[in-house]
């Protein structure tokens, strides 16, 4: 809020809800009372990601078109059992890459037979570097992530990919936030590039902790 109307610019509130487990009303009338009562006015908003699904639809689409997200049809328990093991040889654990071998047709008829799924977005094995305009220079080894997951289907994004879109359709040119989300940026990074979207500036702030140092949110 200081930032934008130091330089002229607008605060937009976002309401980030795709996650329904975690999302209710109550939470987001929380969030409202909350900015009002510190006197921080928003400009735009407030934007519900619940209402913009059609518009992540048409991402999703575009890059499983392209080739770069693809279906995954593996359970919990195998994605647990790959982690378990990775972490039992000292290895950082990440998805394997299992369902890009799958073929389209193997891919068609999973889904019409009702399987389970999420989308995955390829990553490629490079390094993301971006300025951060509070710590400097910051770089990733990819080959570290692994492929992430995106969505749970066309119509139900997950944190990761609704911010992109929402960034790039909102005209958003600073995302300042909590340090706790710098492992997001690289993934955020990723998607931008493979959608040809801008990428906007980022500054990650330290977070505000209880006594006990954990997180006060």
């Amino acid at each position: 809020w200081l930032f934008a109307k130091k330089n002229k610019g607008k605060f937009i509130l976002r309401i980030e809800d795709t996650d329904l487990e975690r999302s209710d009303p109550k939470y987001e009338k929380d969030i409202i009372d909350g900015l009002k009562w510190l006197g921080l006015e928003w400009d735009e908003g407030p934007v519900r990601q619940s209402e913009r699904l059609e518009i992540y639809e048409k991402y999703i689409n575009q890059l499983l078109e392209k080739k770069l997200a693809y279906y995954c049809f593996c359970s919990k328990e195998e994605l647990e059992a790959e982690r378990q093991a990775m972490l039992a040889q000292g290895f950082a654990p990440k998805y394997s890459g299992k369902c890009r071998a799958l073929t389209e047709k193997e891919v068609k008829k999973k889904l019409s037979a009702g399987a389970n799924h999420i989308i995955r977005f390829l990553v490629p094995e490079t390094t993301v570097s971006f300025k951060d305009l509070i710590r400097g220079e910051i770089s990733f080894d990819t080959a570290l992530i692994g492929d992430i997951a995106i969505a749970k289907d066309p119509r139900v994004p997950l944190y990761n990919f609704a911010v992109v879109v929402d960034d790039e359709e909102m005209k958003i040119s600073h995302v300042i936030r909590g340090e706790d989300h710098i492992a997001n940026t690289p993934k955020q990074i990723l998607i931008q590039k493979a959608l040809d979207f801008c990428r906007p500036h980022y500054a990650h702030l330290p977070l505000i902790l209880d006594p006990d140092r954990s997180k006060m949110s």
